[in-house]
């Protein structure tokens, strides 16, 4: 059997690289004379910079950075064979996993280490930039990097607003005059995993605000927040980027990546694909394992597991999906082309335990599911016989 391993990563638990390799394990006590591909994916969010890096080659660069409060972390960026292009994850310095869960406040948190990452690769002399904007923990607008790149942002009496999303509704003028020179030479791909608005229902505030810690009434301030900074955004820099597709994502860095940066919004998934020509490992697939660690009704919308699973669909190819958790909605993932979802945990086990214990649980997982398949194979194999026999004369 010739399968093919696409998974994400399962944040806080493994990396893309990581669950392939637990998933290999149990293919392998089921199929142990299967060829196994193993394409470790992302898509903008945690395991983007490793993945273009197996692609396309080049190195790790680690920086100093702001995190996503007024401290400083050590994050990175992948700087490409050609030696010109520069892959950030925002994730890197402004994401989740730099908070404790007390520590959530995107009334607080800032994307300006994301800015000194832009910096710290124009003076390696990059001019390329892949950006991902998956997994954040801001609500900034992208405001925090324009000021890490020299863009004025000021109240009503000239001073510069403070850092993080509340203090977005203090936004009186921006200037961009003294921004980095050498970001006019430069070209920003952004690698996007959502579709949402900057504001609204479907806005940052309102749809990731909550799992970055915001309370119902964080997000009401917050949402006001982000719709005057557009409407700043459009009076003095003449660009109207509130309802585009992709502005929300990240808190609004998307909106900010556009508004300050000109940046090209692109579904992260779909480059991946591309860049690791999964396409071509698919076409000549029996089955393809993804895995992510949660499946729900975003996973229709630009997340890898949705784009492998369509991909698949066209070639006639069965997907398992293997998953830490699902929603209540999970099954309209079936449509998508996925054929089978299998969860991690074996049993009742706290969230903790259960990323503790990874990835162990997704390879039983995998032998589970396959083993299964098995069962499939046995009974087709039965009714081939049942056919056989029956289209056999009697003597």
């Amino acid at each position: 059997m010739d399968i093919v391993v696409a998974p994400q990563a399962l944040k806080g638990s493994l990396t893309a690289g990581e669950a392939g390799q637990a998933i290999k394990v149990g293919i392998q006590a089921v199929y142990p004379e299967s060829q196994i591909h193993i394409i470790p994916m992302a898509d903008g969010g945690e395991g983007t910079v490793q993945a273009l890096m197996t692609a396309r080659g080049g190195q790790m660069i680690w920086q100093t950075v702001m995190g996503p409060l007024d401290r400083k972390v050590q994050a990175f960026y992948g700087l490409l064979a050609d030696g010109k292009t520069a892959v950030i994850e925002m994730a890197a310095c402004a994401g989740l996993p730099q908070l404790k869960a007390e520590q959530r406040d995107p009334r607080r948190t800032s994307t300006y280490g994301v800015g000194e990452l832009i910096r710290a690769a124009l003076d390696l002399g990059c001019r390329s930039f892949l950006i991902g904007i998956g997994g954040s923990a801001t609500n900034d607008g992208g405001a925090g990097m324009a000021q890490a790149l020299g863009a004025r942002l000021h109240t009503a009496e000239g001073k510069p607003i403070a850092l993080g999303g509340a203090a977005l509704s203090t936004l009186a003028s921006i200037s961009v005059e003294q921004m980095d020179p050498r970001l006019r030479e430069a070209t920003f791909d952004v690698i996007c995993d959502v579709t949402n608005p900057l504001c609204g229902p479907q806005g940052a505030s309102a749809v990731y605000g909550p799992q970055k810690g915001a309370t119902p009434e964080m997000v009401e301030q917050l949402e006001a927040a982000l719709s005057h900074y557009a409407s700043i955004l459009e009076h003095d820099l003449h660009c109207s980027v509130a309802g585009l597709p992709g502005a929300g994502a990240a808190g609004g860095l998307g909106a900010g990546l556009m508004a300050f940066l000109h940046a090209n919004l692109q579904p992260g998934a779909q480059l991946l694909i591309e860049a690791l020509q999964l396409e071509n490992a698919i076409r000549q697939a029996d089955l393809v394992i993804t895995a992510e660690g949660q499946i729900d009704e975003q996973t229709m919308y630009g997340k890898s597991v949705g784009a492998i699973a369509r991909l698949a669909k066209q070639y006639h190819v069965p997907v398992i999906a293997l998953a830490g958790s699902l929603s209540e909605n999970a099954h309209v993932v079936y449509d998508l082309g996925i054929d089978a979802i299998n969860v991690l945990p074996s049993g009742p086990m706290s969230l903790e335990t259960a990323m503790k214990k990874a990835a162990f649980l997704i390879t039983q997982a995998t032998e589970r599911a396959l083993r299964l398949v098995k069962v499939g194979e046995s009974l087709q194999e039965r009714r081939q016989r049942g056919q056989d026999m029956r289209k056999t004369p009697s003597a």
